[in-house]
């Protein structure tokens, strides 16, 4: 394919990068990554992989937006209130990009949709905030071999990691299985400051796009916590992938999608890494 001179001064920033050019440009042009989540991480998540020119974004919410989403989706405005999220994000996206091809997909996710929806997708990132959704796009992404990013945030803590299915510990390698019940309060009990949705979202678009052009390094084998109040940053490594994963080791034992009950938001990265010290 050939960019056109608009499209050449659109990402002129990217093609003077040695380790992009030309070359990393045609390969976002020509990827596809899926969304799930049009919230606070896959809102900041879109908008630069818009931006960076990935040709084909994929969308999945089945929600509105809420007032209370605009402290942290700035994808989308206060005009969008009431509106299908999907609809809204695919606005706010053409608008950053027009060459942009979106997908929505104004639904949740389910056992029985999952696979069908991430099929045609190089990378799918996960911006959701309930443990059921997680566990399920982590293991459709490892039954599959779909790379995908991981992320949360709550309070002022927000942690992301890169999964490639086979070759890198998936999320059940690091939590093995969602809390129980009551366990873990929700974002809407204990509250998220806003911009760490921008902070850690930037960093899952970052990962897909260093994926796809084969750049630098990634969250592979490592989770990259985040306190925002004594802003450090730690990476926690995750050397192997566990023996006895569920689902990723050499014989699984979940052999079919669960549709977990209870959704939560994720719990502080400090927190759940301490409990899991056993996979450093």
């Amino acid at each position: 394919m050939a960019f056109s001179n608009e499209e050449l001064e659109r990402y002129s920033r990217h093609l003077i990068l040695k380790e992009i050019g030309y070359k990393g440009q045609k390969k976002l042009a020509e990827a596809k990554v899926l969304i799930i989540g049009a919230g606070g991480l896959g809102a900041p998540a879109a908008m630069y992989l818009a931006a960076a020119g990935v040709g084909t974004i994929g969308i999945v919410d089945a929600d509105v937006v809420d007032l209370s989403n605009l402290q942290r989706q700035i994808i989308h405005t206060t005009k969008d209130i009431g509106r299908s999220k999907v609809e809204s994000a695919a606005e706010s996206i053409s608008a950053i990009n027009p060459s942009i091809n979106v997908r929505t997909y104004n639904t949740r996710i389910y056992s029985e949709n999952i696979l069908k929806i991430i099929e045609d997708y190089d990378f799918i990132l996960d911006g959701t905030d309930n443990f059921p959704t997680k566990f399920l796009i982590n293991d459709a992404c490892v039954m599959v071999n779909k790379p995908f990013s991981h992320a949360g945030i709550l309070r002022f803590n927000g942690q992301v990691m890169t999964v490639i299915p086979h070759e890198s510990p998936c999320y059940r390698c690091v939590f093995e299985n969602p809390p129980k019940k009551g366990e873990v309060p929700s974002c809407s009990e204990a509250g998220v400051i806003g911009a760490m949705a921008g902070v850690i979202g930037s960093i899952q678009a970052l990962e897909a796009i260093k994926y796809i052009t084969g750049t630098g390094e990634l969250l592979t084998g490592k989770m990259l916590t985040f306190d925002a109040l004594t802003m450090n940053f730690r990476t926690v490594p995750i050397k192997n992938r566990r023996s006895d994963c569920q689902i990723c080791s050499d014989h699984p034992t979940i052999h079919k999608l669960i549709d977990y009950e209870q959704p939560v938001c994720e719990i502080p990265s400090g927190e759940v890494l301490r409990e899991n010290k056993g996979n450093e």
